[in-house]
């Protein structure tokens, strides 16, 4: 009878620690979508992830015991759109239309890359040039970088009907990593496309999702499958990169700029994006934005910039900016390194994009 009894008594506190688990993700999804989080004040945020860090505690285990007993997931989950790829707690079909069918205004300035290439550096940028170097998060309720620019396909920002003008140019800041193929375009608005390093580009998405993830996150290998896929979200680098790059060739309000430009030339990078977007700067205001648009006062800063809200593990030492380098292909084994250069050149051949250019060790010999 004792045994039945110990028998019954752990399956009733597994089952009790498993509802636990689906109570925790349901609460914490309430409290991160939309400007549930960005829409706090920083002591806000702050006080959130230390509640986050206390009721995860239970779950944390639970999910590691899961995980370790059913060890079959082979991919990244993944939405689909119309031949598009996105994660699921980031966005859905319903927001991926809604995106692809606004109407894009003349004082829109949309920041677009595939994911880790230097969106939020460029959202930066962007953000601090039309202020003249003056732009702060420090008003209430825009206390984030996602307070002030909507990421148009995602569900963890401020909505583009809420979204402030800002500076002197009037200026609309939109983030996406939609591909071309899918980005609402008009004439009258202003593009700015960061391509990286596609090696780079791979090691900071494991770095960023083992942060996000945890333990749900697939081994590197797999993490490279995915990469080299067409259920890479957003489209695989080669078919991104080349979508956006093709737009610059045909279209005046495209600006195509590479990461590695901005980590050796940042001020030349400032100067071309002040003239593209038509605003005019002096010596004091160009130092001023160079300063707060480089590595350390952005690290320095990280909580007005982190690319999405906290989860049970972000909280435990989770960063948003990583290390600041150019070099981040040199973080991947020779083989899956190996293996991205092998594909993307492939996929390039008889594409647009001229990759030998900018990454030598993607030409096509």
């Amino acid at each position: 009878m004792s045994w039945i009894g110990a028998t019954v008594a752990a399956a009733l506190l597994g089952v009790a620690a498993v509802a636990y688990l689906f109570w925790y993700f349901r609460w914490e999804q309430r409290q991160t979508t939309g400007m549930a989080y960005y829409g706090r004040s920083l002591a806000d945020r702050r006080a959130l992830k230390r509640q986050i860090r206390m009721l995860s505690l239970p779950a944390i285990p639970v999910l590691r015991t899961l995980v370790a007993i059913s060890r079959s997931r082979q991919t990244m989950p993944v939405v689909d759109y119309d031949g598009v790829s996105g994660p699921p707690r980031v966005s859905t079909p319903e927001v991926f239309a809604r995106a692809r069918q606004y109407c894009p205004q003349p004082e829109d300035v949309f920041v677009a890359t595939q994911m880790r290439c230097g969106t939020t550096w460029m959202q930066q940028v962007v953000y601090q040039i039309v202020t003249n170097g003056r732009g702060e998060f420090s008003e209430a309720g825009r206390t984030h970088l996602y307070a002030v620019s909507p990421w148009i396909e995602g569900v963890n920002s401020v909505s583009i009907s809420d979204a402030p003008v800002v500076g002197m140019r009037p200026t609309r800041l939109i983030k996406t990593h939609l591909p071309a193929s899918h980005c609402p375009y008009g004439a009258e608005a202003k593009y700015i496309y960061v391509a990286r390093h596609p090696v780079s580009c791979f090691a900071s998405i494991v770095d960023f999702n083992h942060s996000m993830l945890g333990p749900l996150l697939p081994p590197v290998e797999t993490m490279a499958t995915w990469f080299t896929s067409d259920q890479m979200y957003w489209l695989p680098w080669p078919r991104h990169v080349d979508g956006w790059w093709r737009w610059s060739l045909e279209r005046a309000n495209v600006l195509f700029v590479h990461f590695e430009e901005m980590k050796r030339d940042l001020g030349g990078v400032i100067d071309r994006v002040a003239v593209f977007l038509g605003v005019e700067l002096s010596e004091d205001e160009r130092g001023l934005i160079a300063r707060k648009c480089s590595f350390a006062y952005m690290k320095e800063h990280e909580e007005v910039f982190e690319m999405a809200p906290p989860t049970m593990f972000s909280v435990s030492g989770g960063q948003f900016l990583r290390s600041g380098k150019e070099t981040r292909d040199a973080d991947v084994t020779p083989a899956i390194r190996q293996r991205i250069l092998d594909y993307c050149r492939d996929s390039l051949r008889g594409r647009a994009y001229p990759a030998g250019r900018f990454y030598p060790d993607l030409t096509d010999s």
